[in-house]
């Protein structure tokens, strides 16, 4: 089969032909429909902490049909599935509880940058008629930017700021807003996604910088009940801390690889919280799909292009700057035209 193949740090992606995956007693055979490519992606192929090897292919936001199930599969060939790639054992406490995170032996699975995957049926759920797989790849980061909003206790008639208009900023807000928050605000260093946040869900857009402060106050007198942190750059956190109000939550879903630093003398003399958010369990994931029937504010708005296995390396590498794009899907079987 083809994959969009990691070679080396620092270097661009390389479509290549691979071995076809063989699925295992409890694993079904997936054809990937759609994959989504993730910040997290970026990362793993520019930092060493992650420990992928050449060869790994990566892709964990991926949905797609099921064509050959093992003799312990639960699913049968034609089910349209989404993926969620925390794989637990399956057995233990955390998993029977629908939280393979928490499992002592979890991994985290990619392989969807690739015509086909071999899944163990328990990471697989599947899609309502309703549903097409072709959105079913959104669930991952809709369920991680769900798990995030239900962690910080945030209840209706809050007031919220998402500081990051990436696609997990996004999704935050399109929960926030679903959930009940009177308001969703978004901060971020450029206005390339305001209209997007507008459609999902957001009341106002922000650009950071000087005076962001100021304009926040006017709109959320006190200041906001929560932050969101979803960009994952050292002194971020410290950032949201000064933007909530006395005694409220911050919320952290950025990945930042590197050492971060605080003003904890502000943080404690606020009495704020600081909270870390997460993966998600397979509850969140159910409701995650759930959320894709395409009513206000959908979530199929994150979308902004879906490309072929051959553009995956240049879209890859160009994803590493600030652009327009949002959500981009890899279609595996979609023409090189």
């Amino acid at each position: 089969m083809k994959a969009a193949v990691f070679q080396a740090l620092g270097e661009p992606l390389v479509v290549s032909n691979v071995e076809d995956p063989k699925p295992k007693r409890d694993e079904v055979l997936l054809k990937i429909c759609r994959c989504g490519i993730c910040g997290s992606d970026l990362h793993m192929t520019a930092e060493p902490a992650f420990g992928i090897s050449a060869g790994y292919v990566l892709g964990h936001e991926m949905s797609g049909e099921v064509i050959e199930a093992g003799p312990e599969a639960c699913l049968k060939p034609g089910d349209q599935v989404s993926v969620a790639p925390v794989r637990g054992c399956g057995d233990c406490a955390a998993c029977r509880a629908g939280e393979p995170a928490w499992c002592a032996s979890m991994q985290l699975i990619g392989g969807g940058y690739a015509e086909y995957a071999a899944i163990a049926a328990r990471q697989c759920r599947k899609l309502p008629v309703d549903i097409s797989a072709a959105d079913g790849a959104l669930a991952e980061p809709l369920a991680v930017a769900l798990h995030g909003v239900q962690r910080s206790g945030m209840k209706p008639g809050d007031r919220v700021l998402i500081v990051g208009a990436g696609a997990i900023g996004l999704a935050v807000a399109f929960w926030a807003r679903r959930l009940g928050a009177t308001e969703v605000l978004l901060a971020d260093l450029h206005s390339l996604q305001q209209e997007r946040a507008m459609t999902l869900g957001a009341t106002g857009f922000f650009l950071s910088g000087d005076g962001l402060d100021r304009r926040l106050r006017e709109r959320c007198p006190g200041g906001p009940d929560l932050v969101f942190e979803c960009v994952g750059k050292p002194g971020l956190i410290d950032f949201c801390v000064s933007l909530v109000r006395p005694r409220g939550k911050v919320a952290v879903l950025g990945l930042c690889i590197a050492p971060d630093h605080m003003d904890s003398f502000r943080a404690i003399s606020k009495e704020v919280d600081i909270l870390m958010s997460v993966f998600f369990d397979m509850h969140e994931f159910a409701r995650a799909i759930d959320s894709l029937d395409k009513g206000e504010y959908a979530p199929q708005r994150l979308i902004s292009d879906t490309i072929g296995l051959e553009a995956t390396p240049t879209m890859f590498e160009a994803l590493r700057t600030r652009t327009t794009q949002c959500k981009v899907l890899i279609d595996p079987f979609a023409s090189a035209d």
